[in-house]
């Protein structure tokens, strides 16, 4: 439970946020001017969705197409990732002779081919294996090139405001409906631009940082057997630890009783923006 000072002090916060942020991500019907951009979104580090801005994009009438994107990319080897669940980068028990504790566990990746990977993705052959193409360190530029003439290498109102610098890296996600990817934060001003489908966002401020209940785990990777379908979770060899946030903002209803009281100061805090990024949107971050 909540003690008047933590009351207090979440009141202090939400009324902080609702006056910098708002209530709700701002929707933008056409884009900005860089100096629109720059002045009501960059500098307040405030979120907004941008409508219109890609729709000039050939890739928003090319990739839904399954065999346009497995033909341009035929001869292309991509990093698939693979977990039992669909949450990699995320909290996982991990059970050991002695106790079982929590670890930040990696996805197993494998190099293959796009169209095999893009099948796996769409058409799981077994009912605990979820795959998503979702390599990140310039991907998109690396593993995708083939298919750079469907989009623009960078959002000019965008690289205006920011200085001229073009984007450090662009990546590409492939995914389906159980993909997901836990509480994080990026180092980078990001513009996640969606071409098919829709994301799903929660998103907080900095200034809820202390309601993230930020801890250090134990790194393990996932690693994968085709021929048993089973996977295996290790601890990494040395061991290192890696922060992540212990929240999990979707418990089970069987623990969710369990997660507020360990969480009070998220569950019992202001609500988190969530927002949804449809095709031919941006999101700002």
């Amino acid at each position: 439970m909540l003690k008047e000072g933590e009351r207090l002090l979440e009141g202090l916060w939400g009324e902080v946020r609702e006056l910098s942020l708002g209530n709700r991500i701002q929707r933008l019907d056409s884009p900005p001017t860089p100096l629109q951009f720059l002045r009501d979104f960059v500098s307040p580090n405030k979120p907004c969705i941008i409508s219109n801005a890609i729709s000039h994009w050939p890739a928003l009438t090319r990739w839904p197409s399954l065999s346009y994107l497995s033909s341009t990319l035929s001869d292309s080897i991509v990093s698939l990732h693979l977990t039992p669940d669909g949450r990699a980068d995320s909290l996982v028990p991990l059970e050991n002779p002695k106790k079982e504790e929590i670890c930040f566990a990696s996805a197993h990746v494998e190099r293959v081919p796009f169209p095999c990977a893009l099948d796996l993705v769409l058409n799981p052959e077994r009912k605990n294996l979820v795959a998503y193409l979702q390599q990140q360190n310039d991907c998109f530029r690396e593993e995708y090139s083939a298919l750079a003439s469907d989009c623009d290498a960078h959002i000019p109102w965008a690289t205006e405001a920011l200085g001229g610098y073009l984007p450090e890296a662009v990546n590409l996600w492939i995914g389906n409906h159980l993909s997901e990817t836990s509480f994080h934060k990026d180092h980078y001003e990001n513009l996640y631009a969606v071409v098919s489908g829709e994301k799903q966002f929660l998103l907080l401020p900095p200034t809820d940082l202390h309601r993230m209940y930020i801890q250090d785990f134990p790194a393990a990777q996932y690693s994968y057997s085709s021929d048993s379908g089973e996977f295996r979770l290790e601890l990494e060899k040395p061991l290192r630890y890696v922060p992540w946030c212990s929240v999990n903002p979707y418990p089970s209803p069987e623990t969710k009783e369990i997660e507020m009281s360990k969480f009070p100061l998220y569950f019992n805090g202001p609500t988190p923006f969530h927002c949804t990024v449809k095709a031919g949107e941006i999101l700002y971050l």
